[in-house]
């Protein structure tokens, strides 16, 4: 196994190449704005502490909305099902994300995505520097899940599903 030339594809190129094949969640993190519902999808999401019960996820500095999320102060964490391609799709891109999308509003009116397999109800407690992203770190206020979904994973670039064991 050979490493990647850093000086011919650019060390951002190679970063992303190789930590693509680390399998991750796939989550959109929604809010109340105050023109409308507001939500990404996001792959840096973590279950952080037990005790007290704490998330993290970690926005770009270049999303726009994240300071009406941050007004706020409560957000949704929705982990889209296998089948729900479409929803990680729709919030990673531009335009209007919630176009289609059946929700309810959840704690302070962050949308709970239908059809989802699992919900985190939060508080907003800390933001830390995190290069070119914010570190957001939340209290989970409210938890849900339908155990008879499965989850949306992405891997290498695409949306997958978790293979069945035999």
């Amino acid at each position: 196994m050979a490493d990647l030339p850093t000086t011919a594809l650019g060390h951002d190129a190679v970063h992303r190449y190789v930590l693509g094949h680390f399998a991750s969640g796939v989550a959109v993190v929604t809010a109340a704005g105050p023109e409308g519902p507001l939500g990404f999808t996001c792959q840096s999401f973590v279950s952080l502490s037990l005790e007290p019960s704490l998330v993290s996820f970690a926005p770009a500095r270049t999303f726009r909305s994240r300071p009406l999320m941050r007004a706020s102060a409560a957000f949704c964490v929705n982990v889209p099902a296998v089948g729900q391609r479409d929803l990680g799709s729709a919030f990673a891109g531009p335009g209007d994300r919630f176009r289609g999308v059946r929700w309810s509003p959840g704690r302070g009116g962050a949308p709970l995505l239908q059809g989802s397999c699992a919900w985190i109800s939060c508080d907003l407690v800390h933001e830390y520097d995190g290069g070119d992203h914010t570190i957001v770190i939340g209290r989970a206020t409210g938890l849900r899940a339908d155990a008879s979904r499965d989850p949306l994973v992405f891997h290498r670039g695409r949306y997958r599903s978790l293979a069945r064991p035999d």
